[in-house]
């Protein structure tokens, strides 16, 4: 487990345009993280990071994240062999988004249900989706033992 405390900034301009990173947290002390794909730049996956988790994924260059539902650090990939290797972390410009540019490990299985993206559907203007990747690197069920 890791100590880290990210600084605090003191000023617009310091957030914006300043040389430290100082990640500002929700009032539930989360960060939202977009994960893309490093060699395509495909979203991958979303979700929330909290200081325990984003200090960790900057010591071991690999993506750990904080479940809102389970209300406990996870490591992605720790079950299924699809470990995220962290290539870069982006930042916006008043440091309360990041974006984790990534190479997922084992079969390239980023979405729990077994395709390469949790982004496999698109919306329609009729409001209806449509399956735009439906191929699955892995069998869920094998995997999680659960569908």
């Amino acid at each position: 487990m890791t100590d880290t405390q990210f600084p605090l900034q003191s000023s617009i301009d310091d957030v914006e345009e300043g040389g430290e990173f100082a990640p500002r947290f929700d009032d539930a002390g989360l960060i939202p993280a977009m994960a893309i794909d490093a060699a395509t730049n495909a979203p991958l996956m979303f979700a929330f990071m909290n200081e325990e988790s984003l200090a960790l994924s900057l010591e071991t260059g690999l993506a750990h994240y904080y479940s809102r539902s389970r209300r406990s650090l996870w490591k992605k990939g720790e079950t299924s062999g699809q470990l995220q290797h962290i290539e870069r972390i982006r930042t916006d410009c008043d440091q309360d988004i990041l974006v984790l540019e990534v190479r997922v490990a084992g079969d390239g299985a980023a979405c729990h249900t077994g395709r390469a993206t949790c982004f496999y559907r698109q919306v329609n203007k009729d409001l209806s989706l449509t399956t735009i990747d439906n191929v699955r690197k892995i069998d869920p069920e094998a995997t999680y033992g659960k569908k």
